[in-house]
C-alpha cells in the first residue's frame, strides 16, 4: 500500500457506463484513453486505492469489448494498486459481482450484495465501507425496513457502517441521488431516473461523520459538503454535459479525517457544443469555425424546415450527431420542446403519457399501479434472479 507521510491517497472515480455510445459515435475508445489515463494518475500520484463508485457497465448485459476492457483495466490496476468497486443502478449486480471472493485476494475488492454493507476494507489507518446500488423495493423486506424510499436504504445501511467497531477513518462509496440543503444537484440527461414512488433523494446529511462519501449516479463533478462528492462520469454522455469539466478527485486522508482534496482533469476524445439558429446564419457566421470539430447538437429556428439541413450542415459541421427544428416562432408562443417536456419525468408517468396520446384517455388508478409493478420488476429483474447451486454441486452459495 502507497503511503506518503501517514497519509493515504485515493482516486475517486465513476460512472464509467462501459459499452455506451454517444448517438450512435462508438465511445470504446474514448473509455480506452481514459483507462489508460487512469493508470497514469495512479503511477504519478503514487495512489493508494482506487474508489469506483458504480455504473462501471452501461446496462446489465454488456456488450463483449467492454467486458474486455473492464477486465483488462482492472488487472492493470491491481499490478499498481489496490481497488474498491461497487455495483450502480446500471449494473448486473449478479454478473458484476462473479468472481469476487478471488478478486480480494489481488486487492480488488468488488462489491454488489447488500448483506456486504457494514463490513469495511481496511487499509492501514482507512477503513472503507462499500454500499452498492440499494433498489429499495429489493431491500425494503430483507431489512424490515419501515419505508419505501432511497433515503431508507441508505439509512440503514449507514446505521450498519456505524454500528462496526473497526478503527480508522471512515470512507463510504455509494451510488445514489444525494442533496444537500436546498441547492439542487445538477443533473444530466444521460442519468437514469431511480425514482421510488416519485421519490428518489437522500440528503448529504445521512453521511455525516464520514470522513471522506465517495458518490457515483450524477455524471456531472459536484460537492455536496467538504467531503461528500460526486466524481462525475469520465466523459460527456449527453449534450446537457457541454459544460461540465470530466475527470477524477484526489483525495488525501489520514488517521485524523480528511485532509485534501484535488480534481484531476480527464482527456477529453472529442467536444461536444450545442449550436442554434437559423441554417444561413450557422452555414456563414465565422464565430462557428472552432465548431468543426465538435460533436454538435444544432437546432434549427428557420420559419420552415430547410430541405436537406443535415447534409448541408455537415459540410462544415462534419460531426454533426443531432438535428433539431423549432421555429423562433413556436418559442415566442410558450411552446415547450420534447426534450423539455420530459426531463425529470419517471417511466411510468412517460408511459401513461404514451396511453393517453395513444388511447385518448388518461391512465386509471389500476394502469397506473401495473405500470408501477412493471417498472419496479424490470429493476429488481438482476438483482433476484441469483442463480440456485446446481444439485450434487459442491458449496453452497453464501
Amino acid at each position: 500500500m502507497l503511503r506518503v507521510m501517514g497519509v493515504m491517497r485515493l482516486l475517486h472515480t465513476s460512472d464509467w457506463h462501459l459499452g455506451r455510445s454517444f448517438h450512435r459515435e462508438d465511445l470504446l475508445g474514448a473509455q480506452a484513453a481514459f483507462a489508460d489515463h487512469l493508470l497514469e494518475t495512479v503511477r504519478a500520484e503514487r495512489v493508494g486505492c482506487v474508489l469506483v463508485s458504480g455504473d462501471v457497465y452501461d446496462r446489465a448485459l454488456p456488450p463483449v469489448d467492454a467486458v474486455r476492457l473492464y477486465d483488462e483495466t482492472l488487472r492493470r490496476l491491481a499490478a499498481l494498486t489496490r481497488v474498491v468497486l461497487i455495483s450502480g443502478n446500471h449494473d448486473s449486480a449478479v454478473r458484476l459481482g462473479v468472481g469476487s471472493g478471488l478478486l480480494d485476494s489481488a486487492g480488488v475488492h468488488v462489491r454488489t450484495d447488500p448483506e456486504s454493507v457494514g463490513r469495511p476494507v481496511v487499509a492501514e489507518d482507512v477503513a472503507i465501507y462499500p454500499v452498492p446500488y440499494l433498489e429499495p423495493d429489493f431491500v425494503r423486506s430483507r431489512w424490515g425496513l419501515a419505508e419505501r424510499s432511497h433515503a431508507a436504504a441508505l439509512g440503514e445501511a449507514m446505521r450498519r457502517i456505524r454500528a462496526d467497531g473497526t478503527p480508522g477513518t471512515r470512507v463510504v462509496l455509494a451510488h445514489a441521488f444525494v442533496t444537500a440543503g436546498n441547492a439542487a444537484p445538477v443533473v444530466s440527461e444521460s442519468e437514469r431516473n431511480i425514482a421510488v414512488g416519485g421519490v428518489q433523494m437522500v440528503p448529504a446529511s445521512v453521511f455525516d461523520g464520514v470522513g471522506y462519501t465517495a458518490l457515483g449516479h450524477l455524471h456531472g463533478r459536484q460537492t455536496l459538503r467538504e467531503g461528500v462528492r460526486y466524481s462525475g462520469s469520465p466523459i460527456a454522455y449527453s449534450f446537457s454535459e457541454e459544460r461540465q469539466k470530466k475527470g477524477s478527485w484526489l483525495v488525501d486522508v489520514d488517521a485524523g479525517g480528511l485532509r485534501d482534496v484535488a480534481f484531476v482533469e480527464a482527456p477529453v476524445p472529442r467536444p461536444i457544443a450545442q449550436l442554434r439558429g437559423t441554417l444561413a446564419e450557422l452555414l456563414s457566421d465565422p464565430r462557428h469555425e472552432a465548431y468543426t470539430g465538435h460533436w454538435l447538437k444544432v437546432t434549427l429556428t428557420d420559419a420552415r424546415r430547410p430541405a436537406g439541413a443535415m447534409e448541408r450542415l455537415r459540410a462544415r459541421f462534419p460531426h454533426t450527431l443531432v438535428l433539431g427544428f423549432e421555429p423562433d416562432a413556436a418559442a415566442n408562443e410558450g411552446e415547450r420542446t420534447w426534450s423539455e417536456r420530459v426531463k425529470e419525468r419517471s417511466g411510468v408517468e412517460l408511459a401513461c403519457d404514451f396511453l393517453h396520446e395513444v388511447g385518448g384517455d388518461e391512465a386509471g388508478p389500476a394502469e397506473r399501479a401495473l405500470l408501477e409493478d412493471a417498472f419496479t420488476h424490470c429493476r429488481q429483474e438482476e438483482r433476484v434472479r441469483v442463480p440456485a447451486p446446481r444439485a450434487g454441486g459442491k458449496g453452497t452459495a453464501r
